[in-house]
This record gives C-alpha cells, sequence and structure tokens, in this order.
C-alpha cells in the first residue's frame, strides 16, 4: 500500500474530540494521532500521559499526523478534559456491573453525527492501554461503546480503536438520524462540566442529610446515581432546574433541624 499521503487533494476535516486517559507509550499515542487524521480528525485531548507531553516518540509513530500532535491539549483529570463537552463516549470491554446505554461504533457513530450536525459538542474517551477506564471515568460518559468482535480474542490496541470509532464517524458522511431530538426551545444540552457541578451538587446536600449511611457503598451509590443522571441527557435548563430543587430540599430539611 502507498503512503496515501497528498498534500494537493482536499482535506475533510472535523468530527468529535479524542480523549486518552492515561495512556502509556508514546509510540501509541502517535499511533492513535495517525490514525484520527485518517479518519480527519484533529482534537487530541491526553490526560496524564504515563511517559510525559511532548514526547518524540509519538511524533515519530505519528508518521506525519503533525496537525493532531501539534495542538493535543494536556489535561490532569478525566472530568477536565471532558468539561466543555455535551455528548460523551467511553469504549470498554466490560460493563463491570454497571447500568449504563451500551451501542455498538456503527450505532454511535451515527449518533455522534447526529449532534455534531446540530451544533453538540462531542467527544469519545479511550482508556490506558492495559486497564481501560475506570468505573469513575465510564460515569462521565452519557453512552458506552463495546465493539462486537471474536469472544475469545476482542483485545484491541489502543490506535486500533481509534481507527474502528473514526472509520465508522468517517463513513457517516452528512447522514443524520430524524428521530434523535438534540435541542428544545432556547436550550441546549448540558455540558459535561455542568453536569459534574450538579453532581457534586447533589453528592453534598446528600452527604450532609445522612443519606449515605455506609461509607464503603457510597461510591457505587454515587456513581448509580450519575449513570442515572446522565442517562437523562440533560439540557442545560433542565440542569440549573434541578439546582434549585436540590437546594430547594436542603432548606426545608435545614429548617427542620
Amino acid at each position: 500500500m502507498t503512503s496515501g499521503k497528498d498534500p494537493n487533494r482536499p482535506s475533510i476535516l472535523g468530527g468529535p474530540t479524542v480523549i486518552l486517559v492515561n495512556p502509556q507509550l508514546g509510540e501509541n499515542i502517535g499511533a492513535c494521532a495517525r490514525a484520527m487524521l485518517n479518519c480527519g480528525l484533529t482534537d487530541l485531548r491526553l490526560v496524564k500521559p504515563r511517559d510525559g507531553w511532548p514526547n518524540e516518540k509519538a511524533q515519530a509513530a505519528a508518521s506525519g499526523a503533525d496537525l493532531v500532535l501539534d495542538n493535543a491539549r494536556l489535561y490532569e483529570t478525566t472530568a477536565e478534559a471532558v468539561a466543555d463537552l455535551q455528548m460523551v463516549f467511553a469504549t470498554t470491554v466490560r460493563t463491570r456491573g454497571m447500568i449504563q446505554r451500551f451501542v455498538t461504533p456503527r450505532e454511535a457513530a451515527k449518533e455522534m453525527r447526529a449532534g455534531y450536525s446540530a451544533g453538540s459538542t462531542v467527544g469519545v474517551l479511550f482508556g490506558p492501554e492495559r486497564s481501560g477506564l475506570v468505573n469513575d471515568d465510564l460515569t462521565l460518559a452519557g453512552t458506552l461503546i463495546t465493539v462486537p468482535l471474536n469472544p475469545s480474542f476482542a483485545s484491541l490496541n489502543l490506535a486500533q480503536a481509534v481507527l474502528l470509532i473514526g472509520y465508522e464517524w468517517f463513513q457517516t458522511g452528512e447522514e443524520i438520524p430524524a428521530e434523535r431530538v438534540l435541542h428544545t426551545g432556547q436550550t441546549r444540552l448540558a455540558t459535561k462540566g455542568e453536569l459534574v457541578n450538579l453532581f457534586e451538587h447533589l453528592e453534598e446536600a446528600l452527604d450532609r442529610t445522612g443519606f449515605f449511611t455506609t461509607p464503603e457503598k457510597r461510591p457505587s451509590m454515587v456513581r448509580t446515581l450519575r449513570n442515572a443522571l446522565e442517562r437523562m441527557e440533560m439540557t442545560e435548563q433542565e440542569v440549573r432546574t434541578f439546582h434549585g430543587v436540590i437546594a430547594s430540599l436542603a432548606g426545608k430539611r435545614k429548617d427542620q433541624l
């Protein structure tokens, strides 16, 4: 196969943000950047890469995808990396006992295209090469992507996973599923930063009222609550309304004490 590089041909750029959480090897980051540019994706975000950033090995492995690497952004936490995004998908091969919505890469790509075309900010989370995403990262996503492969050998390397999702995205073109409603009235989908702020407000109120009676169960209960709220796909107006509800209920409780 030839290199496939031709600067005289037009570029088709734009699409969801790719977030690599705790990637390990620079070579893998570079290979992901190459896979991204193959599919016209240019927005790369890195959460605490193990071998630091920038990374010379990433540059070499990118095979000319400098546009992606040169503009890559670095974050300390996954929550910070997705704070401005409204639709977040996460790749995983295990359910880990969590109640969340699962789709295939093809279905995810159609939903991403619908959101992106409607003006929403979209991102896809990819976990570390060996362990994948932890539960707390998965709760930041409204939908999980799982790839239907050979059950006895479904392992993908990081760049393969990015290329697979990117390819399905690229194939959707301008296809927009008419049945998916993303905006109503003058509001918009809430960003992940706004949702996390709501989660923390609710959890703080529940802490004050003694809801979490068993400390060791608190993390799993928090994830259950966050997953339930994520599945609602709340708008910015709905988030503000929920803040008001929490404040009102917390105020009444305080008056009763």
